[in-house]
């Protein structure tokens, strides 16, 4: 998608594509366009007022810096779920409170600590604008970034803030308390109660924020800053298929095709890759031993045709063996397994490269060849029996192998999948279930600990300040008409009445949240400053303040028409 910006959001552009910003490719820009043609009519957007417009300069040339420098002191604490601890006990959680706490007592917002909840907030009274984020993040695999990816990188890549929580979310908390703390410097009277929720468990546990819920009075209208712009109105339900690939004794065949194929020699002795659940995979490892020098020699010119993936072939023998061992180690691109299309996943490609090797039956080579068969190097579940489907709006199912990890029952296969609407979870089960048993029975092997996990997707096309937030993307970024659109992401909006997620990304630029490179450029980052100062005051400020202030410009602009044409009668 190309957007048409002004002077103000020009040099934003620029700083993009001048450092070297990789955007989506034409297939993810072709499934944008059809996810953004909602068919819900659409009202002619409320135009942003100069108060609002005003208050956002503001905020921009009076904390843009120090917005930077703020991020710097929560990008350090190691917010990531940790087996045996919570929010609660863990001290990178436990340091990063208090230093939201200082944060916030530095800008004169109030702060609230809640246990998995933190709640910073400007003005007083039951209605309240919601704004959601999360402080917790994934892991992030040093070897793969150039710096710390727990230290803000300004350095590398100039133009850039590189780190993990740039996007998702810690870079969208800082820019939220300090467009509550312009709003503040203003002494603009609220109508509303601008409330930020900082979730700490978003990334790995819903039900503490469900919990929290039951006894907690959310805002009745909300924006969730953890997506993209122009805003979303749709959501598809994250979903998970979970199996093992149970451990065998190795034999001197491999079936090909439910086939016997004969004189294999060679041993995939492991395949593993991934890091986390919702991670396309950045890297996975081969161990094949017995392997002769002709087909390692056909696998690097192959492996060097596989765009977007690097190999490294490293063999290794001992005294007495005529073929050694070989550790093939595939690196591609992570991305956020909601938009697999954007990365390029080194789990499926390393597979495919193994694919037409003969190796003897085992359980690292059933588990490649299941990656081989059942996920291929599409996106969509293509291959996954009747799987695939697509929803008008909120676009195609997708299917992302994320994890295959090595475990005492055997090798653990993770399928992340995001869902429109269009089908029951029931259905979904059945044809995962038919899918599965049809490969079990050619393959002669028993699965174990098969389990599915059927999201919910969601609509929130009916949010009464949907028509202003759109009108605020526009505003800033000279986007005549924006529409809404549908993500593959799963954001806590789900959970909140009259949720819209509000950026932090840009529509058709890649989402780096979950990857081993997540960023924001600064350029985006002083963008989303001014647009949610703008937002919060359309939606927040007494709505007689705003018409007050439209008619002292009013006034104002006809004063200086009448000097002016004043002027010309004198000339």
């Amino acid at each position: 998608m190309t957007l048409k910006l002004s002077l103000k959001a020009a040099s934003a552009l620029s700083l993009l594509l001048c450092s070297g910003l990789t955007f989506a490719t034409s297939q993810a820009d072709s499934q944008l366009s059809a996810q953004t043609s909602s068919n819900a009519p659409l009202k002619a957007a409320p135009k942003v007022s100069a108060l609002a417009d005003r208050v956002a300069q503001y905020a921009l040339n009076t904390y843009g810096d120090e917005t930077i420098s703020a991020l710097s002191t929560l990008i350090p604490f190691k917010t990531v779920e940790t087996e045996g601890m919570t929010p609660l006990t863990h001290p990178e959680f436990i340091g990063f409170k208090a230093q939201l706490k200082s944060l916030s007592q530095s800008l004169g917002l109030d702060y609230s600590d809640q246990g998995y909840v933190v709640l910073i907030g400007l003005g007083e009274g039951e209605q309240k604008l919601g704004v959601i984020t999360h402080g917790d993040v994934q892991p992030a695999d040093a070897s793969f970034w150039q710096q710390d990816p727990f230290t803000l990188d300004s350095q590398s890549q100039p133009g850039f803030l590189i780190g993990r929580g740039t996007e998702d979310d810690k870079g969208p908390i800082v820019t939220a308390m300090y467009a509550m703390k312009a709003i503040k410097d203003k002494g603009l009277a609220l109508n509303r109660r601008i409330e930020l929720l900082v979730y700490l468990a978003e990334e790995s546990d819903w039900a503490p924020l469900k919990a929290f819920l039951t006894e907690f009075t959310p805002a009745d209208i909300n924006i969730t800053i953890d997506a993209e712009y122009p805003v979303v109105t749709a959501e598809k339900g994250w979903s998970e298929i979970r199996l093992t690939i149970p451990k065998m004794p190795k034999t001197a065949k491999m079936p090909k095709d439910g086939k016997a194929a004969s004189g294999a020699m060679a041993s995939l002795d492991s395949f593993s890759g991934g890091a986390f659940d919702s991670q396309v995979p950045q890297q996975a490892v081969a161990k094949i031993s017995g392997l002769d020098k002709k087909t390692i020699a056909a696998l690097k010119d192959k492996a060097s045709a596989q765009q977007g993936m690097k190999y490294q072939f490293e063999q290794t023998s001992s005294a007495g063996q005529v073929n050694g061992l070989l550790t093939i180690t595939a690196e591609g691109k992570s991305t956020h397994s909601s938009t697999p299309e954007a990365g390029v996943n080194a789990v499926t490609h390393l597979a495919e490269l193994l694919k037409g090797i003969h190796f003897a039956r085992s359980e690292s080579a059933m588990t490649a060849q299941f990656i081989q068969q059942m996920v291929g190097l599409g996106l969509y579940g293509e291959q996954f029996g009747d799987i695939a489907y697509e929803d008008d709006f909120m676009g195609p199912m997708t299917l992302a192998a994320t994890l295959v990890k090595p475990n005492e029952q055997g090798t653990e296969i993770v399928l992340n999948l995001r869902r429109p609407v269009g089908k029951t979870p029931e259905q979904l089960d059945q044809e995962t279930y038919q899918a599965l048993e049809s490969w079990q029975a050619q393959q002669s092997v028993s699965l174990k600990g098969i389990e599915t996990y059927w999201g919910e997707p969601k609509s929130m096309d009916k949010a009464p300040h949907l028509q202003t937030l759109l009108s605020v993307f526009g505003h800033f970024t000279d986007t005549p008409s924006p529409r809404p659109v549908a993500i593959g992401g799963s954001t806590n909006s789900k959970l909140f009445p009259n949720a819209l997620s509000f950026g932090p990304a840009m529509p058709g630029v890649e989402y780096t949240g979950h990857s081993e490179h997540e960023f924001i450029t600064k350029a985006q980052f002083m963008l989303n400053l001014q647009m949610y100062t703008a937002a919060f005051v359309e939606l927040a400020v007494s709505t007689e303040q705003l018409s007050e202030q439209a008619k002292q410009e009013t006034k104002q602009k006809t004063k200086q028409a009448a000097k002016t044409g004043a002027q010309r009668t004198s000339d």
